[in-house]
């Protein structure tokens, strides 16, 4: 008799740890997870965060999602405003927003980025990229990443995920294409180069073109000034004398500066 009593708890305390075993009513959501619980199919209005959770075995389910930052590097194919088809490679940073991943998981599923995330981000990216000219693009890229990245974050916080970064990182034409720009942008070099000579030709001849009316003028006023003075005649003479008195091979001469005082 006093076996059985004994015995008894042992008994017990075997069930409970099978039951525990078996059923499993405890739970863990790890760092960087939110956990959603599900109460007989109907999917509670709450998250709960990390640490241990119990539910009750055959009524209640939980599933986790993690809520860390999501990177995704992709390539998808696109048309620009002028037809021309281009490769994108992008990448993107995101995470589901904490609080409405029970939200999400009841009206998505766990698999959230195949049916809502990359359908989105490829939609937003054809739409911004076909408003571009093909080589306009090249030289705005920052300018159309900008603006894929509003719109995602936009559409994609009504659908419970937060992004938080994105960049094309590649833009990549046809063979053909690249050929016609890289001949348009030689030629486009080779043009400013011949502008720019023609530019310093004018302006070396416009600067001949002065100098030489500046000649003419100084010329103009010193004849003139020196129709007018006699003496500055002779100053101008000795200016280019050299100081040697002038050879002559008959008779007498006469100087060729007047040296008579006054």
């Amino acid at each position: 008799m006093d076996k059985k009593i004994y015995g008894m708890p042992l008994i017990i305390l075997a069930l409970l740890v099978c039951f525990l075993v078996m059923c499993n009513p405890f739970v863990m959501v790890g760092p960087g997870e939110r956990g959603i619980k599900i109460n007989l199919g109907h999917v509670q209005p709450e998250s709960y965060g990390e640490g241990l959770h119990t539910i009750f075995p055959f009524i209640q389910k939980f599933r986790t999602m993690d809520v860390k930052t999501q990177r995704n590097t992709l390539t998808t194919a696109v048309y620009t405003k002028d037809i021309q088809q281009a490769r994108i490679t992008y990448v993107i940073n995101y995470n589901v927003i904490p609080e409405k991943v029970n939200k999400l998981f009841q009206e998505v599923g766990l698999d959230y980025e195949s049916k809502i995330l990359t359908p989105v981000v490829e939609g937003t990216i054809k739409d911004i990229i076909g408003k571009w000219n093909a080589q306009d693009l090249i030289a705005n890229r920052e300018k159309a990443t900008g603006d894929i990245l509003f719109k995602l974050q936009n559409s994609l916080s009504d659908n419970y995920i937060n992004v938080t970064d994105f960049q094309m990182t590649e833009i990549n034409y046809s063979d053909v294409f690249e050929r016609a720009i890289e001949s348009k942008v030689t030629a486009e070099q080779e043009a400013l180069k011949a502008k720019n000579k023609t530019v310093q030709v004018q302006e070396e001849a416009r600067q001949k073109v002065i100098a030489a009316e500046a000649e003419a003028r100084s010329m103009a006023i010193r004849a003139q000034a020196l129709a007018q003075n006699k003496s500055l005649v002779q100053y101008e003479a000795v200016q280019k004398w050299d100081g040697k008195m002038p050879q002559y091979m008959l008779g007498n001469s006469v100087p060729f500066i007047n040296v008579t005082a006054k």
